[in-house]
């Protein structure tokens, strides 16, 4: 009791004790991670020229964008491509505002008119654009679909900004004029020629080991040139791949199940054995390969060409007569067993027409409010006029088919392969004659098909296959799995690279992985390991698991690479070769002491060479290649003076101009000044924006605001 009245007594100090700990891990995690001090970094995505991107704005429009994309494109693509939307919209409207320019309301109707030109629910009756149906439209979106709505003013933002963007671009060409001066030069940087003869003392005859370059040699050069290596944060990080496939083992199992199809015998099902009939005594197919061998892939009842065979079995199995067997073989990562079923004559390619009736749930049921009976006993009253006269076909088919595209044209398809329509219509234009007319039934509605020709009728196959896909054994997983667990485990207290030697596992190194990054070369899409990587608390020499489609990878991060200057080893295979040739270029000065072409040539064992009709807008010279301050010294010789030692991209130098050929002169340089306005005008979509964003200031807080 005496305890507990002490710790009565001092209830208060012992809050405030508790209280100041808490702070204290408070205070601890907000400086750990320095963001958590402002909620900006949360919040922000961006800030481009005093302009916030905020996240949940901008995570909006990644879902937008995601939607649009499917998933063809991964999370972090769309992320980007919205991204780089983002920058130019908030780079561009920073000009837009400068200048006072801006999309009004009568421009933007202009605007829309033109870009909705030529869709089919804005045109009257004339086929003119009708500004009363796109305010119904607008109005009609606004009060039925919010999301729709959304979207509209979406699209009425872009049309703004494009052509906002085009003006802008308009305006900055209208400034890039080419004066009558900037013509008269670029013609006589053309036309200015002269011939020289020249000394070239190679780079390449002084051996690289000769020339010593050091690390203060390249940290030098580095800071000389900051700009050319500054970087962005990267990772370095080798990985071992264990992948999920079938052995020999796992393969010849598949085979020898495909084998008891082929020859008949006995299979387990759930404990008990049940007998299986050939392949080739089959005569329901469809139910042998879809139920009782349960194909991976289903019995396709269309007759096929040799050409739509596997290449490598075609001929091995167009050949077979009706229900004979051919396989097990190996086709599109599965094992097979392919039977022909039924053999017929079939054409190439059909020519036919067709009118097509709605009915209400039909994908083409646009419009139609009638019933499938009502549209079934209308295409049926059709198909008796035409069986006894088709001349009134394409007139009914441009009054009434719901299929726009043949409908204009009296209902013509034109000729078209097996395969190319769904599968009704196929059928009846495939299996059918020459002069056939019947009604077939598809998702679109009801199709009165006219077959107006067939071409190149030939032998065609009705293949039923059994396919079993090739994949790996519960057991083989099994030891996948426990290779994976046995090396991660090995390399946490071993060399990585010795470790996967020994256990003669393949290592892959991915050096230079940006934080935004999500392809990991060799597994693809693996943004997990990029953020592991990028993680603070990661460091050189930590190992982790990471599970990927069919398998494993064991990832080791190698080395951290700090946003600024590129450090001394990663910039020295690129400067290296530079530094290497100013030093071959000093040894070659310093060796030299020849004054005329000719003793050069002796001494450094070459010889003296010509060139002729050199110009300064193309500073190539013939048997040395480009050589722009070779070809500037040259000309600023007099005819017959030699010059001293150049050093040149490609070596070092001595030159004698022999001739001078001034450009022709004119007597108006206008043509000229006009080819340099278009040469400026040119670039102006290519390269301004790219300035603009360039000279802008781009906060990028996507990390931080674990927009990743």
């Amino acid at each position: 009791m005496a305890v507990l009245n002490k710790i009565r007594q001092r209830s208060l100090f012992l809050i405030l004790i508790i209280a100041l700990a808490l702070f204290s891990f408070v205070l601890a995690d907000l400086f750990k991670n320095g963001d958590a001090l402002t909620s900006k970094s949360q919040s922000i995505v961006a800030t481009i020229n005093g302009k916030d991107i905020t996240r949940e704005d901008f995570l909006k429009k990644v879902e937008v964008a995601q939607k649009q994309a499917g998933a063809s494109a991964t999370n972090t693509q769309v992320m980007n491509r919205v991204w780089e939307q983002e920058v130019r919209q908030a780079v561009m409207e920073t000009q837009f505002e400068e200048l006072g320019i801006s999309v009004e309301k009568d421009q933007m109707r202009d605007l829309l008119k033109t870009a909705l030109a030529s869709s089919p629910e804005f045109l009257n009756e004339a086929d003119l654009f009708d500004e009363a149906k796109l305010n119904e439209y607008i109005a009609n979106l606004k009060e039925t679909s919010q999301v729709g709505y959304a979207s509209w003013v979406n699209y009425e933002k872009q049309v703004a900004a494009n052509a906002l963007q085009q003006n802008y671009f308009n305006l900055v060409k209208a400034g890039l004029t080419g004066t009558l001066a900037e013509g008269e030069l670029d013609h006589k940087l053309e036309g200015n020629k002269v011939d020289i003869k020249y000394v070239q003392v190679a780079y390449s005859s002084i051996a690289d080991s000769l020339v010593k370059v050091s690390k203060s040699d390249v940290s030098d050069y580095i800071n000389k040139n900051k700009k050319q290596y500054e970087v962005e944060a990267s990772r370095d990080i080798k990985f071992v791949e264990f992948k999920e496939i079938a052995t020999v083992e796992d393969e010849n199992a598949i085979k020898n199940q495909l084998e008891i199809y082929l020859n008949g015998g006995t299979i387990n099902v759930n404990g008990r054995k049940d007998a299986i009939a050939a392949f080739s005594e089959i005569k329901n197919d469809e139910e042998y390969i879809n139920t009782i061998a349960e194909s991976d892939i289903k019995f396709d009842s269309r007759f096929v060409f040799k050409s739509s065979l596997p290449t490598v079995v075609a001929d091995s199995i167009f050949n077979l007569n009706e229900g004979d067997v051919f396989g097990p073989y190996k086709d599109a990562g599965h094992f097979k067993l392919s039977k022909v079923v039924a053999v017929t004559k079939q054409a190439d390619s059909v020519k036919a027409r067709h009118i097509l009736i709605p009915f209400i749930g039909s994908r083409s049921a646009t419009d139609s409010s009638s019933t499938r009976e009502v549209a079934k006993k209308q295409a049926d009253s059709l198909l008796k006029i035409f069986k006894r006269n088709k001349s009134s076909f394409a007139d009914v088919a441009k009054a009434l088919s719901a299929d726009p595209g043949s409908g204009a044209k009296g209902g013509d398809l034109g000729y078209f392969g097996p395969g190319r329509m769904v599968p009704q219509f196929n059928d009846f234009c495939f299996e059918g004659k020459k002069g056939d007319v019947g009604v077939v039934e598809t998702m679109f509605g009801f199709h009165i098909i006219d077959i107006e020709d067939q071409k190149n009728i030939q032998r065609a196959v009705q293949v039923g296959t059994i396919a079993k896909k090739i994949e790996p054994s519960e057991s083989t997983i099994d030891k996948v799995f426990r290779d994976a667990s046995s090396f991660e485990i090995k390399v946490g207290d071993e060399d990585f690279q010795e470790t996967a030697t020994k256990e003669k596992f393949i290592v892959r190194p991915v050096n230079g992985i940006k934080v935004l990054d999500e392809n990991i070369p060799g597994v693809g899409n693996q943004r997990p390991i990029v953020r592991w990587a990028f993680e603070a608390d990661a460091e050189v020499g930590d190992v982790k698991r990471f599970n990927i489609p069919n398998g494993y990878v064991i990832a080791q991060l190698v080395a951290k690479h700090e946003e600024g200057l590129m450090s001394v080893d990663d910039a020295t295979l690129s400067v290296l070769p530079i530094i290497r040739k100013e030093k071959k270029a000093e040894m070659i000065r310093d060796r030299v002491s020849a004054s005329t072409l000719e003793d050069l040539a002796s001494a450094e064992n070459t010889s003296v060479r010509s060139a002729s009709a050199i110009n300064m807008k193309n500073p190539t010279i013939s048997g040395a290649g480009r050589e722009p301050l070779v070809v500037g010294a040259a000309f600023g010789l007099n005819e017959g003076e030699t010059s001293k030692l150049i050093d040149g991209a490609n070596g070092v130098y001595m030159v004698q101009v022999t001739k001078v050929t001034p450009a022709v002169e004119l007597d108006n340089y206008q043509a000229a000044a006009n080819r340099v306005e278009q040469q400026k005008s040119s670039v102006v979509n290519t390269k301004l924006y790219n300035a603009l964003k360039e000279a802008a200031e781009i906060e990028d807080n996507r990390v931080s605001s674990q927009v990743q």
